[in-house]
């Protein structure tokens, strides 16, 4: 399978096979030249057993633990411009869904009436104020100067609302383009993103364009893209975190190659381990410096949970995943100790990367509160000395109580709500969320038939939706029984983002919390629709039938979203057309 299985398995400075020669062959021949080498099925052509001193050379290294392609320089030439072509392109669809008509409604719908107004205070105070009653009537006219003097409490970090607020900044908070500009283009630069990493991962222009595709047409995500809420620049940060940390990937095992083949190179002298580094060596394995790409992640890892603190089980779940893939380089690579050299030279420096680095960038995200002198708690510290606490800085103490009662306010969060949705529900998207619904007049906002409506609802494709959880099983599969690292690190995404909700079973959520990990669903769903394209190798008949296949999905998932379209952009429709897209009793 030429896009999603893992690295070859031929074996480290192995001379290739000449593949097209083969394909040539009857089957018949094929199969008996492969019981002649003592191979079985699939495995024609591998030489399972090299010459130490082959093993260690560079090339062989560098095929061994990255494989052909490792990044978009190593594509031929005349494929380069398309790598970076067929991303964009499918970001500039997306871009076009979400920024056309992105002013409309001229309303702060569901959760914008705590965030716009919050952006709006940054931009004035650089913390959050409260409001006067009626105060979304005053903003909503072009009002918003309306600000009281007192701090208001709340319990989302800044950065999000930052991100809203540079909208605002350029376009000015009277208009409603403005409030979302922010949303819209993180969500467009999302799929760029998302494209990029489904190359990379399965080393496939198409499947990049698939993925990046079905994200752009998706309208869970389309309609957080188009709505100032925080949950989107989660996701963004998230998703570039793990880009970052899938570079970081492939540039540490291009090292560790390097190191070793230095090593093996320096050990000719001696006669007995010619071209092979010594024992010591391969005890543990080579340092291999700061690595720039992990320092990266830890920073977009830090504005994640600046975000939402949801985003701290992706740090841990994260952290953990590049730390696995170390071992298994090391392993791969021929070190001996590679589990106490991995946990010792990769994982205390991994810790070190992301861990501190995510703190820091986090607790400057705080910096209006902290240069504030009205802000919420902000002189919390002064009003309550601490003999136990009191060596710790008055700015520092005030914060971390903050938190403290943010936290209390989280875990006690169970109030009831009509569109609250359990986690159990929203794979199969049991219960998405009414951001807006009006019903004009006949004659009234676009209105021209006895019955309108207008709505936006946080459902998805279900094409894209259903089929994704279908998938997971299928990753399930090929992580455990084919120990495809692919897989694993798409169950990561997901898992990092669900499976913490199941901890809270009493809490209110909401199913546009799924927006976090929706880029992980893509990806399970792209990685099964590679398993339908086939193996590069495969007969012409069977690549040809999997393409088919696989272009029915995708024009059926943009004909299915082209219908959906109107109930996620606050469009003007008849009420029988609205029921007609209701598919559940439950979406209403």
């Amino acid at each position: 399978m030429g896009f999603v299985t893992q690295t070859p398995m031929r074996s480290a400075g192995a001379a290739p096979t000449p593949a097209d020669a083969s394909t040539q062959q009857p089957a018949a021949s094929r199969r008996r030249a492969a019981g002649a080498a003592g191979g079985g099925r699939n495995l024609e052509g591998h030489r399972w057993i090299a010459r130490p001193k082959e093993a260690y050379t560079l090339p062989a290294l560098t095929r061994r633990l990255v494989g052909d392609l490792g990044s978009w320089r190593d594509y031929p030439p005349s494929l380069r411009l398309w790598y970076w072509l067929i991303p964009t392109l499918t970001a500039v669809l997306g871009g076009i869904l979400r920024f056309v008509r992105l002013d409309t409604p001229h309303n702060l719908v569901f959760d914008e009436t705590y965030y716009v107004k919050d952006a709006y205070s940054y931009l004035v105070s650089g913390y959050e104020r409260a409001w006067p009653d009626k105060a979304n009537d005053s903003f909503i006219a072009g009002n918003p100067g309306i600000l009281l003097d007192s701090p208001e409490y709340v319990v989302h970090p800044p950065v999000g609302k930052w991100m809203i607020a540079a909208g605002m900044w350029l376009f000015g908070p009277e208009s409603s383009f403005g409030w979302r500009f922010g949303a819209a283009l993180t969500g467009t630069l999302s799929i760029l993103l998302l494209a990029l990493i489904a190359q990379k991962l399965f080393r496939s222009m198409t499947l990049g364009a698939v993925a990046g595709l079905l994200l752009a047409v998706d309208g869970h995500h389309l309609v957080m893209s188009r709505t100032s809420l925080l949950d989107i620049f989660l996701m963004f940060w998230i998703l570039a975190a793990f880009g970052a940390l899938l570079m970081d990937r492939d540039d540490g095992r291009r090292r560790l190659a390097a190191r070793l083949a230095a090593q093996a190179s320096a050990s000719q002298a001696s006669a007995r381990q010619a071209g092979v580094p010594t024992r010591l060596q391969l005890a543990a394995g080579p340092w291999l410096g700061v690595r720039w790409w992990r320092l990266a992640a830890g920073v977009c890892l830090g504005l994640a949970v600046g975000t939402k603190w949801s985003a701290l089980f992706f740090l841990a779940g994260f952290g953990l995943l590049t730390v696995f893939w170390d071992l298994s380089a090391r392993r791969i690579a021929g070190v001996h100790g590679w589990i106490a050299g991995g946990i010792l030279k990769d994982g205390l420096p991994a810790f070190l990367s992301i861990v501190p680095v995510a703190g820091l960038v986090y607790l400057a995200t705080w910096t209006g509160w902290f240069q504030s002198s009205n802000a919420y708690f902000r002189h919390w510290a002064e009003a309550n000395p601490s003999a136990q606490w009191g060596w710790i800085p008055n700015a520092l103490r005030s914060l971390a109580h903050y938190h403290l009662e943010a936290y209390k306010f989280h875990q006690g969060l169970s109030a009831d709500h009509p569109y609250k949705a359990s986690a159990w529900s929203w794979l199969v998207m049991g219960r998405p969320t009414s951001f807006f619904y009006e019903s004009p007049k006949q004659g009234t906002g676009g209105c021209e038939l006895p019955s309108c409506t207008s709505a936006i609802l946080s459902v998805g494709n279900p094409l894209i939706w259903w089929s994704a959880a279908v998938a997971l099983g299928a990753l399930l599969f090929w992580w455990i029984g084919r120990r495809d690292w692919r897989a694993g690190a798409v169950l990561a995404g997901v898992g990092a983002g669900y499976l913490p909700w199941f901890m809270y079973p009493e809490r209110t959520t909401f199913f546009f919390y799924a927006v976090s990990f929706e880029p992980f669903l893509v990806l399970a769903l792209v990685y099964c629709l590679g398993l339908v394209l086939g193996r590069r190798t495969d007969p012409l008949w069977r690549r040809r039938s999997g393409l088919l296949v696989v272009a029915v999905f995708v024009v059926g998932a943009v004909l299915l979203s082209a219908f959906f379209y109107p109930v996620w952009t606050a469009e003007v429709i008849s009420y029988q057309d609205w029921r007609a897209r209701m598919w559940m009793p439950s979406w209403i």
